[in-house]
């Protein structure tokens, strides 16, 4: 047994919260611009907790730092955009086909040759996506599209950030990778303050524990994700085991989702039922890495 999986595992719980808590702030009309603003300022300042690692910081390829910086923000907009018109329980386990992305990115960027189990439960976590949004495409149509689309654009994006962060990161060591890159997505999300419909202390006063209690769980999450990335090198196995957070999503909704004030289960009869059939198919592709 791989001990360090146990980090994705607790990434895909804290996510799941995470999630849960700005959907909440969405009604408070917080919007996505500054929720990401706020997200991304948070997750700088927790990752300055890696620092103590050490590493050198590589000036010359700065750039690395920057770009990986750029995809993650851009998957934070995709995902948060998703997540403005769109259920938890579609756009969680829709991310998942994110195992696949990193299964084929680090076959041809990495040059990494996967076992067939890995190759196999990245598979059935991307299968799984047909069972999570069967039953309501009819009825949502064009909404449920766009945010299927939104949740998959987020997914590429956090693909090629993983494994370039598992590509990258050695050279200078995750002590100073991974806060010099989130570093530049903070300063990059300033570029996100001229779209703000208000300012961010008009945000009001109840929407705040919301929003930084998602904050706080998604950088959290983020420090345990990619620091094991960064250290382990084993994105695919690790990703397969974060797409859990498709099942804990779908529970979540259903168990304790009232908490949160969230209404998917009042959406058509039998579409949740769907969601945990497709979301169970990405559990069994867990066990099956854990078979390698």
């Amino acid at each position: 047994m791989r001990w360090y999986l146990i980090f994705p595992f607790v990434s895909s719980l804290l996510f799941v919260v995470g999630v849960l808590l700005f959907k909440r702030a969405v009604d408070f009309r917080v919007g996505v611009w500054r929720t990401t603003f706020v997200s991304n300022v948070v997750a700088a300042a927790v990752f300055l907790l890696l620092l103590p690692m050490g590493g050198e910081v590589v000036t010359g390829d700065l750039w690395q730092a920057a770009l990986v910086g750029m995809l993650f923000l851009a998957g934070q907009v995709f995902s948060f955009l998703a997540l403005d018109t769109g259920d938890v329980s579609v756009v969680t386990p829709t991310m998942g086909a994110k195992t696949v992305m990193v299964a084929w990115l680090s076959t041809l960027l990495l040059g990494v040759a996967l076992p067939w189990q890995l190759w196999a439960s990245a598979v059935m976590s991307f299968l799984a996506i047909a069972l999570l949004n069967k039953g309501g495409g009819v009825k949502v149509g064009v909404g449920l599209l766009r945010t299927i689309g939104l949740a998959l654009a987020a997914a590429g994006c956090y693909a090629l950030f993983d494994v370039l962060v598992q590509k990258w990161s050695p050279a200078w060591g995750a002590g100073r990778f991974l806060p010099v890159m989130f570093g530049f997505c903070a300063l990059f999300s300033l570029g996100f303050v001229p779209l703000f419909k208000e300012p961010l202390w008009a945000i009001p006063r109840k929407a705040w524990p919301w929003l930084m209690g998602g904050a706080l769980c998604v950088a959290f999450q983020a420090l345990s994700l990619v620091t094991s990335i960064a250290v382990f090198a084993d994105g695919t196995g690790i990703n397969v085991i974060y797409s859990a957070r498709g099942l804990w999503s779908v529970m979540a909704v259903w168990l304790v989702g009232h908490w949160f004030g969230n209404r998917e289960l009042v959406s058509e009869s039998g579409v949740l039922g769907w969601r945990l059939v497709g979301a169970g198919m990405m559990t069994g592709a867990i066990v099956v890495t854990l078979m390698r």
